[in-house]
């Protein structure tokens, strides 16, 4: 591995900084008063725009990138006549967020700009819709887990500007579920896949510009990386701490209270219990038709895990949600009362062995599972109806030595 350009989080408050690392090749939302932090695109247009280094800007985003002042980072490049803006690119959901299926190019009705969707047909963009451009910038917000896809869009973009020799900005922004708390497993390498696309922590607890960094500096992504950090932003903040405008970053993640259960939950989502989809608070809740919901309730909280109770709860998801759409569902609400200590993750597996011992017969445990927790060992630990706590030691697998590797990427105290 190489050693990322050196970054002293003290200096980052207060100064534009470009970390153009040496390794490999060459609709708005609601505003809010007086935020605490500065996003990567408010640094960017403090700036001047000097980390651009020519006007014709290709931008991969969606309706989640916007200014401190919730003004769209498209309004703000295609408003700015410095700046040709001449391709949007769009990840999963849509350039607007609103999809839960294959997405189509486009043309974006504000600017007349086509938006290439990267969850269609295809998901890298090719070397070619990058040739010309003086620069590519990411600006899309992410929610802390390995498997939502945001981050291997970002992936993939680097690669296809690596190829077509165009750099590649990313503008920062907040991880909304902290940058302290970290949770394994680290997936395995035959696992990984577009939810997962490289050897990191479940809940990494990283921002898309460090993962950016770690990307090309541990997993040969060859592209100039350049970062835009943010200011004012520190690792124990969530987002709420950050005074910043909440925009679900898909229809799913409608709170920062459901992106902190997420990470794991959804090791729940390709079973046939459903995960809320189609409720006010998914993720926040789960549960299925024959779920024996109050012995699984109580056995959590006899569980004693930290920062969290659990209590019965039925409820019936909307017609044509992904399980039981109009079907009555007993179901089991997960209330963080402590996010400092809650363990997403060690949660998500406490409660996948609970409904294996309660309702094994009932439970379905896909293959596909494996690409979401990350080991197969968890998987078939799972179906042999382990119990949790002979399962929990999985979770540290590759965490130790992503942790060293992680701490070299960091940009913020």
């Amino acid at each position: 591995m190489s050693s990322a350009d050196p970054a002293t989080p003290g200096l980052l408050p207060g100064l534009l900084m470009l970390c153009l690392l040496d390794i490999g090749i060459g609709s708005a939302a609601v505003a809010v008063d007086m935020p605490t932090v500065r996003l990567g695109v408010d640094v960017l247009f403090d700036e001047g725009l000097q980390a651009l280094p020519g006007p014709r800007i290709g931008l991969v985003t969606n309706h989640t990138g916007f200014d401190s002042r919730g003004v769209s980072t498209i309004e703000r490049l295609s408003g700015d006549p410095r700046v040709q803006l001449c391709a949007l690119f769009a990840p999963e959901h849509g350039i607007e967020g609103k999809l839960d299926e294959k997405v189509a190019d486009a043309i974006h009705g504000a600017t007349g700009v086509k938006v290439h969707s990267l969850y269609g047909d295809t998901r890298k963009p090719s070397a070619e819709l990058f040739r010309g451009l003086d620069a590519v910038l990411f600006d899309i917000q992410d929610v802390g887990a390995r498997f939502y896809t945001y981050i291997s869009t970002m992936s993939l973009c680097m690669e296809a500007a690596g190829e077509a020799g165009v750099p590649f900005i990313v503008l920062d922004r907040p991880n909304p579920i902290g940058g302290v708390r970290v949770e394994g497993p680290v997936i395995e390498s035959g696992l990984l896949s577009f939810v997962g696309p490289h050897e990191i922590a479940l809940r990494h607890g990283m921002t898309v510009s460090e993962l950016a960094r770690m990307f090309v500096g541990e997993f040969g992504i060859r592209c100039d990386l350049r970062v835009v950090p943010m200011r004012g932003w520190e690792r124990g903040m969530y987002y709420e701490d950050a005074g910043l405008p909440w925009q679900r970053p898909s229809p799913a993640m409608p709170t920062v209270d459901t992106a902190i259960v997420y990470p794991g939950i959804c090791l729940l989502e390709r079973t046939n219990v459903s995960v809320g989809r189609g409720t006010p608070t998914p993720f926040e809740l789960f549960g299925a038709p024959w779920l024996r919901s109050e012995e699984l309730a109580a056995e959590l909280n006899a569980a004693g895990l930290p920062g969290v109770r659990f209590s019965a709860e039925d409820f019936t998801p909307t017609p044509g949600a992904r399980h039981y759409g109009g079907m009555l569902c007993h179901g089991v609400r997960v209330a963080v009362t402590d996010r400092d200590t809650f363990e997403s993750v060690r949660t998500g597996l406490h409660a996948f062995a609970g409904i294996r011992r309660l309702n094994g017969r009932d439970l379905s445990v896909p293959e596909g599972t494996d690409y979401l927790v990350g080991l197969r060992s968890i998987r078939l630990a799972l179906e042999a109806g382990k119990p949790a706590t002979e399962i929990e030691p999985l979770l540290q697998t590759g965490l130790a030595e992503f942790m060293e590797k992680r701490q070299r990427y960091l940009l913020y105290e």
